[in-house]
């Protein structure tokens, strides 16, 4: 039986610093070896501070950081989820995402500024510790190092952690195309998309969480306005930075945002596939060049998980808690009939990156089979999320 490597509590104390200074309560992710992936014990340390912090007068904003310039998040630690399925524990797998995706539901309802300073790496579950905060009159900090995405379908899985929510509220396509493709984007397109909200030079950072812990605050919003402030001031003075407006303005995103639409915008995979490889095959330009990249792209996705994760976003309407009660049927099915335990195997335990997905190829995967992906194996009363709120 493989040996599961899901730390203990005592060893999130280390991975996870928090303490309370000049009023605010801060949250330092401190497992640079694993790029800060997220344990069960680390999902549970952050749940304990803000539940901690929620009711406290003496707490005013949260803000979670980390020192390591790699990564501010790169996920969850797949390889315990991966060992715990060989190991036949399916309790330790959903306890989990259980757990995270309760994380994610009292960021994103959180009732004080919550701040995320994105630095390096961020995806998967680190969006997820990371978007909500703009629900809360928080903020989320990119800096010049930043890579986002949601790049779940490379390894047979789908834009989870609530993220169907916020790439459904993205302009036009773009959420669409984030969650099929899993691409990474810059500080720049993460703007332009609104899935940030500020730039701060990672070189500025430092100093700008000396200034929080030592200048006086009345409340959350004058720490949000602080931040606010320090990104302003760096536009205006930096000699060599652009304005906000103008990086957003030439972005990739907004380079390529005309051609995501046209093909984004179809109802299918397979149809987004023809679309693209229709204008691969056209005379050559800008466009049929950036379509062929892509077209390489969706061939090395799992297609199951591409098809499922155009149906998380196109399904996220409702609410939060809706969101993430599916997340979690679809890791159940995901790991039960799915492509994520050949995905993982594939790139991250024996990396040869040749997985055998379910489906060789996207117009072969049955509609009905992706309806199956999002059959609940919970009725509405035994749910494990039920009780989440809005």
């Amino acid at each position: 039986m493989p040996q599961q490597t899901n730390p203990s509590i005592a060893d999130a104390g280390q991975h996870v610093l928090t303490h309370v200074t000049n009023r605010i309560g801060f949250i330092e992710l401190a497992r640079p070896q694993a790029l800060n992936a997220l344990t069960t014990a680390m999902v549970r340390a952050m749940q304990s501070a803000l539940d901690a912090w929620r009711d406290d007068p003496e707490v005013l904003a949260v803000l979670v950081h980390t020192r390591h310039p790699r990564a501010f998040c790169a996920g969850g630690d797949i390889r315990f989820l991966y060992e715990s399925h060989r190991a036949g524990d399916q309790a330790a797998i959903d306890t989990f995402f259980v757990e995270e995706y309760r994380l994610n539901h009292t960021i994103f309802s959180y009732p004080k500024p919550y701040i995320a300073l994105m630095n390096g790496v961020v995806m998967g579950g680190g969006m997820g510790i990371s978007q909500g905060a703009h629900r809360t009159g928080g903020l989320r900090v990119v800096d010049g190092t930043t890579r986002l995405a949601m790049p779940e379908t490379r390894i047979g899985l789908f834009p989870d952690v609530g993220m169907g929510w916020f790439l459904a509220r993205t302009p036009g396509a773009l959420g669409r195309y984030l969650a099929v493709t899993g691409e990474a984007i810059d500080a720049a397109s993460a703007l332009y998309a609104g899935l940030a909200d500020v730039y701060i030079d990672g070189d500025a950072q430092p100093g700008l969480v000396n200034a929080l812990q030592t200048e006086p605050f009345m409340s959350g919003e004058d720490i949000v306005k602080r931040i606010r402030r320090a990104a302003n001031t760096e536009t205006q003075t930096g000699t060599q930075t652009q304005t906000q407006n103008e990086a957003k303005a030439e972005c990739g995103l907004a380079v390529a945002r005309a051609w995501i639409d046209r093909h984004f915008s179809r109802p299918t995979v397979a149809e987004i596939l023809t679309s693209l490889e229709t204008t691969q095959g056209a005379a050559k330009g800008a466009e049929s060049e950036w379509a062929e990249q892509i077209v390489g792209v969706l061939h090395e996705r799992s297609p199951l998980s591409m098809a499922v994760s155009l149906e998380v976003v196109s399904r996220a309407e409702g609410s939060m808690s809706d969101v993430l009660r599916r997340d979690l049927d679809l890791t159940r099915s995901s790991f039960a009939q799915g492509d994520v335990v050949e995905g993982i195997r594939a790139r991250i335990i024996d990396k040869d990156n040749h997985p055998h997905w379910r489906f060789a190829r996207i117009e072969d995967v049955p509609p009905a089979e992706v309806e199956a992906m999002f059959r609940s194996p919970w009725s509405i009363a035994e749910h494990p999320l039920r009780m989440l709120g809005a």
